[in-house]
């Protein structure tokens, strides 16, 4: 069917700060996206930012099944419509996992994806909304292209669309508007068909069947995994249903907060320590991050990308047949992954926190698996960090452990590894929703320390650390050569502690403060993380003055 084709007259938004190289999107409250032409003035400036231009182009759209997510569909079908889009992959009722996006731009040869997501924020009328680009490699668009959005954002009068009907987004196969291809798949296909490529399922199928009391528990948080968990897990695998939960994607995520970690993931961390589960995992919004523990175990997801690199050509056929070409981690990352390049001889890059770093260095072959301490994990079988793909990683390296050890537990593997690599302790504080005024004066003064701190002795409790160096830290991209500056304020001490403060892009109001601490033992392993750093926590918050400066005397997560 053929439709009219208009220019509507717009008035541009203030969208100062909502692009980052960290974020690289617009992630605001729903309400601000539901302001007259907001979302559509977003949508134009992100097609015509597209390099080859929207004309023609093929583009994969989902999200993570939050608040606002059809209707912000049907507006993009049409602006794409009325930009001469040729072809829109659109998942199921409009949903797809961020790492299922990556994966189908890069099947399907498309020219980039609209990913509707705010990740780990809080979902419903009243929390978070999100859209991001992702290019034709399958990673998070470049500066060069968020730059370009931001700049036509400022500059936007009018924007392009089709007068076309609602679209039925639960209807599978494919309808023509015109020029335009609406083609509506299954959001979970394909990626299950990719991470039966990757893994070794007969090896899982065996080890579940040899140890049938091994109880494993993936907690979706009501976000977009559900799907890929129950067809994985239960179809594919074999296990209970009673192996899933909060599997259900929900507009809301159930009320909850869909980020994996030890404080708002309360429900599985609950359950796992009072049913004595073998096997927790947990994942975000979008699919994208992920969280491992078990009955008495926490795996830190600075030792978990360490561990899955150290085991990775033993327990993962993919890499057994493409070797591991290099390794990566983020700057606030702890050194645990350089421990492993170094004793197997990969070359390992430092880089800022933002995933199209790693992308870069795998698109040059120069990277196969890299981390963030932000449980995001992942390898270059796509271009964003894999919350999924990291659980099946870890489900491998137990049954791989298993043949040697048949009840293996989570803590042996951890016991296991620091006796060869010793222990990098780590721990990072996040400190949400502050003042942005206060978060600023923190940075101020800590930027005011660096020159200086060089030789400062500093302490607290028993202990008393040197500064070695310190400074704000600055990437050269050995790929693009591009440089990226002010990407965290680190001071390292002699004995290779770190203390490392970032202000985050990933909240859509305020300022999130993370702080970092790390401090490396060879052979004092088995100490409580709380206790083993206590007095460089300290030390932090003493040079930092973050309680005096923003009044905030307790984090709000503790990583």
């Amino acid at each position: 069917m053929k439709a009219q084709h208009i220019q509507v007259a717009t008035n541009h938004y203030r969208l100062s700060n909502c692009l980052s190289s960290n974020v690289p999107g617009l992630r605001k409250r729903v309400k601000v996206f539901q302001q007259p032409h907001y979302t559509e003035n977003f949508i134009q400036a992100t097609l015509s930012a597209i390099p080859s231009g929207p004309a023609g182009s093929t583009l994969i759209v989902g999200g993570d099944g939050r608040y606002f997510l059809e209707e912000a569909i049907q507006r993009i079908i049409k602006i794409a419509a009325g930009n001469k889009v040729s072809h829109l992959i659109i998942g199921q009722n409009g949903i797809f996992s961020t790492p299922a996006v990556s994966n189908l731009i890069r099947k399907r040869k498309a020219t980039g994806g609209i990913l509707l997501t705010a990740s780990h924020n809080p979902g419903g009328p009243d929390n978070d909304f999100g859209i991001k680009f992702n290019m034709s490699n399958g990673g998070p668009a470049p500066e060069s292209v968020t730059d370009k959005i931001y700049k036509i954002t400022t500059q936007i009068s009018s924007y392009k669309l089709a007068d076309l009907p609602h679209v039925d987004l639960s209807a599978i196969g494919s309808k023509s508007y015109g020029d335009l291809t609406v083609e509506v798949v299954d959001s979970v296909s394909d990626y299950v068909e990719l991470m039966k490529e990757i893994f070794d399922f007969n090896m899982l199928r065996d080890f579940f069947k040899s140890r049938p009391s091994f109880r494993v528990l993936f907690d979706s948080m009501h976000g977009v995994t559900g799907p890929y968990n129950r067809r994985l897990l239960v179809d594919e695998l074999g296990l209970p249903t009673s192996s899933v939960m909060n599997d259900t994607p929900l507009t809301d995520f159930g009320g909850g907060h869909p980020d994996p970690n030890l404080t708002y993931a309360h429900d599985l961390v609950q359950r796992v320590e009072s049913e004595s589960i073998d096997f927790g995992a947990a994942s975000d919004g979008d699919g994208d991050r992920n969280m491992i523990i078990g009955k008495g175990a926490f795996v830190n997801p600075s030792d978990s990308v360490a561990i899955i690199a150290a085991y990775a050509t033993d327990a993962i056929p993919y890499f057994r047949k493409t070797g591991v070409k290099g390794l990566a981690r983020s700057m606030p990352t702890s050194g645990a992954l350089d421990l492993v390049a170094k004793k197997k001889g990969i070359k390992l890059y430092e880089v800022p926190t933002g995933w199209k770093f790693f992308g870069n260095l795998m698109d040059a072959n120069q990277c196969s698996i890299c981390g963030e301490e932000s449980f995001g994990t992942g390898s270059d079988h796509i271009r964003e960090k894999d919350g999924v793909w990291a659980i099946l990683a870890w489900l491998s390296i137990v049954a791989y452990a298993s043949k040697t050890n048949p009840n293996v537990s989570l803590n042996d593997i951890l016991n296991k590894h620091y006796e060869v690599y010793g222990r990098n302790y780590f721990s990072r504080y996040d400190y949400e929703e502050v003042d942005s005024a206060a978060a600023q004066k923190v940075m101020d003064n800590l930027n005011a320390f660096l020159p200086s701190a060089k030789g400062q002795t500093l302490s607290s409790g028993s202990h008393t650390y040197v500064v070695a160096t310190a400074d704000n830290f600055e990437y050269t991209d050995p790929i693009d050569h591009s440089v990226s500056k002010n990407q965290g304020l680190r001071i390292v001490f002699e004995d290779g502690s770190r203390v490392i403060f970032r202000l985050s892009g990933t909240g859509s109001q305020g300022a999130t403060i993370r702080m970092y601490v790390e401090q490396y033992s060879k052979d004092d392993t088995k100490r409580e993380t709380k206790e083993a750093l206590k007095d460089l926590i300290g030390v932090a918050l003493s040079v930092s003055r973050l309680v005096e400066l923003t009044g905030r005397k307790e984090p709000t997560v503790i990583t």
